[in-house]
């Protein structure tokens, strides 16, 4: 897990809660922490977080075998999974620590997490081969990330991307163009690169700051 760009410096006040949204991709997941209350919330980091080990360049796609192919070997599937748990777990452990030693003085901070992801479909419901590959890989990032997650008493929600805006919505019940204007103040405090997964990202965090 690298940190990127650090904003704490402009933190939520002292006993507010944290929260942490996580864009999960294969291999890794990019974190945005924000701090509250949901009525103003501030850019506190941006992290990668990593969920595969580069030494083990196949845990990136752990349900592939070469490209386009399916894995078929279920040994190697688990020994692939196994490492990408164990990388979870430390990624994770990490983060957390990174955000304890951010609000030293605020030990008493509820942090909450929500997760962005591709979908939640049943990888078993799919039978192009090359996508339920892609599931598998999918629900298994998703899955090691909740695990490390709640093992350290964090809560964690799970939203679909395709339904992120409409949760945003509902839950901000902010205007759009507030909510897009505070997703572009977050990028400029907390820096470049700042696309489509970083804001998917920090808004998850702000839903999980509810």
């Amino acid at each position: 897990m690298t940190m990127e760009r650090d904003g704490s410096a402009r933190t939520a006040r002292e006993g507010v809660s944290r929260a942490i949204g996580l864009r999960v991709k294969s291999g890794y997941a990019i974190a945005v922490v924000l701090g509250g209350p949901a009525s103003d919330p501030k850019p506190v980091a941006r992290h990668i977080v990593a969920l595969s080990d580069p030494d083990v360049p196949e845990t990136r796609q752990p349900h592939h075998d070469g490209l386009g192919v399916e894995m078929q070997d279920r040994r190697e599937i688990a020994r692939r999974s196994t490492i990408i748990e164990r990388c979870a777990k430390a990624s994770v452990a990490a983060l957390l620590q990174t955000c304890s030693a951010a609000s030293a003085e605020r030990s008493h901070e509820t942090l909450r997490a929500a997760l962005v992801v591709g979908s939640v479909i049943d990888p078993e419901t799919i039978g192009n081969p090359h996508i339920r590959a892609h599931a598998y890989e999918g629900r298994l990032f998703r899955t090691v990330l909740e695990e490390a997650l709640a093992a350290r008493g964090v809560k964690c929600d799970v939203i679909v991307e395709k339904q992120l805006a409409t949760r945003a919505a509902a839950a901000l019940k902010q205007p759009d163009g507030r909510i897009t204007r505070a997703l572009s103040a977050f990028g400029k405090t907390l820096g470049s690169p700042w696309r489509a997964d970083e804001k998917a990202a920090a808004t998850a965090a702000w839903i999980a700051l509810l």
